[in-house]
């Protein structure tokens, strides 16, 4: 391509960026030629990272990440964080920003483009958090960073249907078996693990980076290997959007029968069909229960009302049972405390919760652990920086999956 063409061609692909209307010749010829001409995002050899985006139109462009130092706002006179946002810098046809020195993490970020938020298209990594699809990059190596796969032995990944008789529905759940499972015939515990209202099964596998922490965690024998099924707590779906039968669905952060008890009455199917598909080990002491914001709350609940089931319990910036919502569904949230007295009667329950101090959910979590403190409730407690976030999730199931069945 000659030097004429090439200029040509980035007109054309600087209107196409804004206009969406390149011919499918032209976006051919962009994949073969001009990829490579921008790298986005570099990591330098000094740990800093170098955001670049060709965009000699725009008038402002911006960069959104967790990777940056977070902004704050104020609501109802307390202060909370959210992603930083920078200004890009203009030179030429392109936008660059470059990071201070990072830490070994999975970091994620977007641009604002004139207003107007939309990815990087240099980087083809991408995951999904309910309706916002984010860039994002990896900083270390697996032996700093367990989010980075692994020189290890890995585990499977496997997306499985079950029938719900509760739900009236076939449903799906993604289901995570440790290396050698295939070959072997041992059998294994089992951590049941719970995404966010607005998540779905691919939630934990993806933007957790569940399969990569415990490929690593039990390669390097911090963690026993073990069985980790991320089930959908959404009731009235069948699977994540675009898994679905039929026309595949916007994703939506408000759906019905979510925190109502549907699910957490509905769970034992699950739990059934695992240990009668799955050489699973089926007593109290090798099953586990975690999960973050209402699977959190999913996870207390259920934990709750069969105290039975689970040795281990984690929350993870939980919402929590209060005295309105018990009023809602007695069956499942009803005479909360005593269920929480007949568990924690048990002194081999290990009860985990962690939560950032800038997390909306603080306060409430506040709460709950004072009562359970007025009860003589032994738990384990992780405070952290920063909110309602993946990244403290992340921090929380690495932690939570090395005391586990041991």
């Amino acid at each position: 391509m000659c030097k004429i063409e090439m200029k040509l061609f980035k007109k054309l692909l600087a209107v196409a960026l804004f206009t969406g209307g390149l011919p499918l010749t032209v976006m051919a010829q962009q994949a073969i030629f001009d990829r490579n001409s921008v790298v986005s995002p570099r990591i330098n050899v000094d740990g800093t990272v170098t955001f670049t985006l060709y965009a000699p139109q725009a008038k402002r462009v911006q960069v959104t990440s967790d990777c940056l130092p977070p902004d704050t706002f104020l609501v109802k006179g307390k202060v909370y964080l959210r992603d930083g946002v920078r200004d890009m810098q203009h030179t030429g046809d392109t936008w660059t920003f470059t990071t201070q020195q990072l830490k070994p993490e999975f970091y994620y970020y977007w641009y604002t483009v004139d207003g107007v938020k939309t990815n990087d298209p240099m980087n083809v990594f991408k995951v999904r958090d309910v309706a916002n699809t984010m860039d994002y990059f990896l900083i270390g190596e697996s032996s700093s960073n367990p989010y980075i796969v692994g020189d290890v032995p890995h585990g499977s990944v496997a997306r499985v249907w079950y029938p719900s008789k509760q739900a009236g529905l076939n449903r799906r759940m993604t289901i995570y078996t440790p290396a050698g499972y295939e070959e072997g015939k041992q059998k294994y515990p089992v951590l049941y693990l719970l995404h966010g209202m607005g998540g779905d099964e691919e939630a934990w596998i993806a933007t957790g980076r569940a399969a990569e922490i415990f490929d690593n965690l039990i390669a390097s024998g911090k963690a026993v290997p073990m069985i980790v099924v991320m089930p959908n707590g959404n009731i009235s779906q069948q699977a994540a959007p675009g898994e679905a039968p039929g026309l595949p669905k916007q994703p939506s952060f408000n759906l019905p029968k979510t925190m109502e008890g549907s699910f957490e009455e509905a769970f034992p199917e699950i739990k059934e069909f695992i240990e009668r598909h799955y050489r699973t080990i089926n007593d109290k002491s090798h099953r586990a229960i975690a999960g973050l914001s209402m699977g959190g709350f999913h996870s207390q609940v259920i934990s709750a009302n069969h105290p039975d089931w689970f040795k281990f319990v984690c929350l993870f910036s939980a919402a929590i049972v209060d005295g309105q919502r018990q009023k809602s569904n007695l069956k499942m949230y009803g005479h909360f405390d005593d269920k929480l007295k007949k568990q924690f009667a048990d002194k081999n329950l290990y009860y985990w919760m962690g939560i950032g101090r800038t997390d909306f959910l603080y306060d409430m979590n506040k709460i709950y652990r004072e009562g359970l403190d007025k009860m003589g409730c032994k738990y384990t407690y992780m405070e952290t920086d920063g909110g309602h976030i993946w990244r403290n999730w992340r921090v929380y199931l690495t932690e939570f999956a090395q005391k586990l069945f041991k």
